[in-house]
């Protein structure tokens, strides 16, 4: 079988947490084929410099693709990169985040190559020399096996699912030269508005503090504020639907069907009934903590420890505790 590709996304020339991750899937699923596990990083001056991080997790073979047109991100141009990458390789599989960025370049790239494409994988694994795919269905109520009768395979993989694990390799870097000519250019960058502060985003968390309508009032979001500083610089805030189109919190944080879709270490649900549409971005959380008024919450089905009170006393105590307990550390 083919050798495994893993696009690694950075920002800023940077690597994103979700680079490891990928490259460390690829690495394992290259194992079980017997072949290797490459990395492909692609961005503007610079972006070199972060290539031998990626050795810790697999990578036999870094390829960089490193010009001053791509220091921002334009979907037409980096697609076009990608695919010549993968036209000119011998893979039986290339491997993407279902990141924001992830969503936009992965069925860029397929379409360039005319391939299907796997999303929101979180399960990869060969079985009678055949890639088997897992992924949900049905809003996350069932998991579909999949293969695809296509080479490559290609797939994007939810964040916060596999594990990155160190395994050191080669990791020889080869700038690659890829003629821009024939990319399109429908599109140009304009501008960057960051969100302000240096925090994860919500789908790349491994700590996400949710709240709900029953929050009751924008107002009362410091109490959600307090818990997320308490379990430490790696948790953040996440919001249901109903609480975003109300206006309380921006759609960054926005957690569900037409939110993002998160799966992180622990997910505290504060003040969230727990609508179909909301289940379907979290479920896949490792641990799930609810705490809710009503004991028939629908979130109650899917936590793993549940407190039925006044989420207005509970929190408060909650995050507390949480900083006594780190206060011991």
């Amino acid at each position: 079988m083919g050798k495994v590709l893993a696009f690694a996304e950075q920002r800023n020339e940077k690597l994103r947490g979700v680079a490891s991750e990928v490259v460390s899937a690829a690495a394992t699923l290259a194992a079980q084929m017997g072949s290797e596990a490459e990395a492909l990083l692609v961005g503007g001056s610079g972006v070199s410099q972060a290539a031998t991080g990626l050795r810790a997790y697999g990578a036999v073979r870094i390829i960089v693709a490193e010009y001053a047109e791509l220091q921002h991100y334009t979907g037409e141009r980096v697609a076009h990169v990608v695919a010549s990458v993968i036209r000119d390789g011998s893979y039986s599989c290339v491997l993407f985040p279902a990141t924001a960025l992830g969503k936009d370049l992965s069925p860029r790239v397929a379409a360039l190559l005319d391939l299907p494409l796997a999303t929101e994988v979180t399960e990869l694994r060969v079985e009678g020399g055949r890639i088997v795919i897992v992924r949900p269905v049905f809003a996350g109520k069932a998991y579909a096996r999949v293969t695809i009768d296509a080479t490559p395979v290609l797939a994007s993989l939810r964040p916060s699912v596999f594990t990155a694990v160190e395994r050191a390799a080669a990791g020889v870097v080869e700038q690659r030269q890829v003629d821009f000519a024939a990319a399109s250019s429908a599109s140009r960058f304009v501008e960057l508005r960051a969100a302000g502060d240096d925090r994860l985003d919500v789908a790349e968390a491994p700590i996400i503090v949710s709240g709900g309508r029953g929050m009751r009032d924008p107002a009362n979001w410091p109490l959600l504020e307090e818990l997320r500083d308490a379990l430490g610089p790696h948790a953040v805030l996440g919001a249901s639907r109903a609480v975003v189109d109300a206006g309380w919190r921006p759609h960054a944080e926005q957690v569900g069907q037409t939110g993002k879709t998160v799966s992180p270490r622990l997910y505290f649900a504060i003040g969230v009934s727990g609508a179909i549409q909301h289940l379907a971005g979290m479920r896949t959380s490792h641990i799930i903590v609810a705490i809710n008024k009503d004991p028939e919450a629908p979130i109650f089905k899917v936590a793993d420890y549940g407190i039925v009170g006044d989420l207005f006393e509970v929190v408060p105590r909650l995050a507390a505790e949480i900083r006594a307990l780190r206060g011991r550390d």
